[in-house]
């Protein structure tokens, strides 16, 4: 376009008019320039809040202690809520309280899970598979003014309430009782709030839960808002869960563990149909679940999967909706994760995580070149715990304290940081990140690609000779022997190899399975000084409160196991 003349002089005069504004801020070390953006904090509420106005009536399905079948929707749980902030004002309660559940999965909890850290006051999940001194223990630690128990843990309460001074409402979870004070007749006489929710700060705290504590006491972990709603979004990623409104999640993961792995707070998130199993974990009460609600997505520990294939596979079943299951906990076995994808055509997604972690550190989701591999190779990076979601960072570092590279092959002790990974627990000044970094426990190793594949705990890995033998992996290779239904593998003090692995073994229903059958396979698959030097078949093997096994309490009842002569004499000309 030709511009005239007289163009170009009103321009010159027009622009020479303007005078430069002064920067209203100036960029300093002292004074930096901040983004313009509108401040809202993100919290359970802002989380709640969503879900009630964009989701109103996304199904929400429980099973009851009562036994029944309960639908509700994401409008009914944000006022039921919002009375239960109604409650907590009027007993007093003050910003940052603590009020404990010891519950299930299911519609009562999801709506304390939101009211009590919605009104600004602390979540604290129970876990009722703990002994009743421990409970009592991280009762009085955490300072809970409210447990809110279910109908099913009565006779727990009993035993614990007595030693917990500090405890000033009990409150059963349980439908309206002419002369009690029942959760349902709590809500009934305070008024809902209408979506009037306190401002709160990112960074004040939501939801305690308790470490396992399979040595010393329980270690409590203080999530904040912000990083409770930045997991959520974590969890709802398509290379990590990949939840959607147009889908059904069924989280068996227990509520009281680790807050279900973020799946309630990610559910608000996206308006997904959320199913809660309630106390029945049986496989034939989920595979029921799975199939009357059209669940596709369902998440949980190997010990619960277990149970579900068994159950299908014994009766000659097949899943018509099943399409992902969702495997964390405990390491899991590439043979569960054959099963699952040969015998049903589902996928397992692996995943890693801690309640240092609130729980999620990576996913394995495989990526779109991966996905033009081989079989054979698919699997063998299937059988890894996958990558790390954003905001969560590896490391890996050697017992001297050098970084170790990812290299696929080299391991050493996992270090990881994050906006959701833990500073310092509950009760306890000791920063357990000095340099930034949480040392996770796990001996792990990285490939160039981010995958991460956990070897063993460090506490757990079996040093004989001057070299490390993984428990993990012995005890997945056990798994696939024919008539073995579970296995753990120990290390035990041995007089000349420091420690020698001890492998323990629970037999299926009617085997006929020996100590050589066992032994003879390995040998075929493991290098000869990996063999374990004895097995022990035993009825049950030791679960804690999360469903992994209790390592400490087999390394404590086997410790002498090779001091005879005839045990020594066999682990010499055995293997080594």
């Amino acid at each position: 376009m030709a511009i005239w003349p007289c163009q170009v002089t009103i321009r010159r005069k027009f622009f020479m008019r303007i005078k430069p504004s002064k920067p209203s801020v100036v960029m300093s070390s002292q004074n930096p320039i901040l983004g313009h953006m509108q401040p809202q904090s993100l919290t359970v509420a802002s989380l709640l809040r969503h879900a009630a106005r964009n989701h109103p009536k996304a199904e929400i399905v429980s099973r009851r202690v009562e036994g029944d079948i309960h639908r509700t929707c994401w409008s009914d749980v944000a006022a039921r809520a919002s009375r239960i902030a109604s409650w907590l004002d009027a007993a007093g309660l003050n910003m940052g309280d603590r009020v404990a559940t010891l519950a299930w999965n299911g519609y009562r909890h999801l709506e304390l899970y939101f009211g009590v850290s919605a009104s600004g006051r602390v979540l604290h999940t129970l876990n009722p598979r703990l002994s009743p001194e421990q409970l009592t223990w991280i009762i009085n630690d955490a300072q809970d003014r409210i447990v809110c128990y279910e109908s099913s843990f009565a006779h727990l309460i009993k035993t614990i309430r007595l030693n917990c001074p500090l405890v000033e409402h009990w409150v059963e979870l349980a439908d309206v009782r002419p002369g009690e004070t029942t959760y349902e007749s709590i809500l009934q006489s305070h008024p809902a709030t209408d979506d009037k929710w306190p401002d709160l700060q990112a960074h004040q705290p939501c939801s305690l839960c308790y470490t396992s504590g399979t040595t010393g006491h329980p270690k409590g972990v203080l999530y904040s808002h912000l990083s409770t709603v930045l997991h959520a979004y974590a969890v709802a990623l398509p290379d990590s869960l990949g939840l959607s409104a147009k889908g059904c999640v069924l989280p068996v993961v227990p509520m009281f563990h680790v807050n279900a792995w973020g799946l309630p707070y990610a559910a608000a998130l996206t308006g997904i149909k959320l199913v809660l199993p309630g106390p029945a974990l049986d496989g034939k009460s989920v595979y029921e679940l799975i199939e009357a609600e059209g669940v596709e997505l369902a998440a949980g520990v190997p010990t619960v999967w277990q149970m579900l294939l068994n159950y299908v596979d014994q009766n000659g079943l097949r899943f018509t909706t099943l399409k992902r299951s969702v495997i964390g906990g405990a390491a899991c076995p590439p043979s569960m994760i054959d099963r699952f994808r040969d015998a049903h055509g589902i996928d397992t997604i692996h995943a890693w995580g801690m309640t240092e972690l609130s729980p999620l550190g990576t996913v394995n989701t495989l990526t779109r070149a991966q996905l033009s591999l081989p079989e054979s190779e698919q699997r063998a990076v299937r059988t890894k715990q996958g990558r790390p979601v954003f905001g969560v960072e590896l490391r890996l570092e050697s017992p001297e304290g050098k970084d170790v590279p990812f290299d696929g092959v080299s391991t050493g002790e996992l270090l990881v940081r994050g906006p959701w990974v833990v500073g310092r627990y509950w009760n306890q000044a000791e920063d357990v990140s000095p340099d930034g970094w949480f040392r996770t426990g796990d001996i792990a190793s990285i490939d160039g690609d981010g995958f991460m594949q956990i070897t063993d705990r460090v506490k757990d890995i079996i040093k004989s000779g001057g070299e490390w033998i993984s428990s993990i992996d012995i005890e997945n290779l056990a798994l696939q022997a024919s008539g073995v239904a579970a296995a753990a593998c120990i290390g035990v003090p041995h007089p000349r190899w420091d420690e020698r692995p001890l492998l323990l073994i629970v037999k299926k229903a009617d085997a006929l399975l020996d100590a050589q059958d066992v032994l003879d396979f390995l040998r075929e698959r493991l290098p000869r000084w990996q063999v374990p030097d004895a097995i022990e078949f035993v009825e049950s093997l030791p679960v804690g409160g999360t469903g992994k096994y209790l390592k400490h309490k087999l390394r404590d009842q086997y410790s002498g196991f090779f001091s005879s002569e005839g045990q020594q004499g066999r682990s010499d000309e055995r293997n080594v």
